[in-house]
């Protein structure tokens, strides 16, 4: 389930809330009880970064260099 950032307009108050993908946004604030919550844009938690992880993973012989492959000599 991922992680949802919450900010209340009416206090300021920011909280984070895991909830299912198909789970209604949350209104009502925990601080302050206002029905002003809003769902801010955050960075994931997690990052794929490197060279060719997508590229050799779970690949077995000839198909572990795919993009190398077509290259003419």
């Amino acid at each position: 389930m991922p992680l949802y950032d919450y900010q209340c307009a009416a206090c300021e108050h920011q909280f984070e809330a895991l909830q299912k993908i198909s789970a209604a946004p949350l209104t009502d604030c925990p601080a302050c009880q206002a029905p002003a919550l809003k769902k801010l844009l955050s960075v994931p938690g997690f990052r794929l970064s490197g060279t060719g992880w997508y590229e050799t993973d779970f690949k077995t012989g000839a198909k572990k260099n795919l993009a190398g492959g077509d290259k003419a000599d």
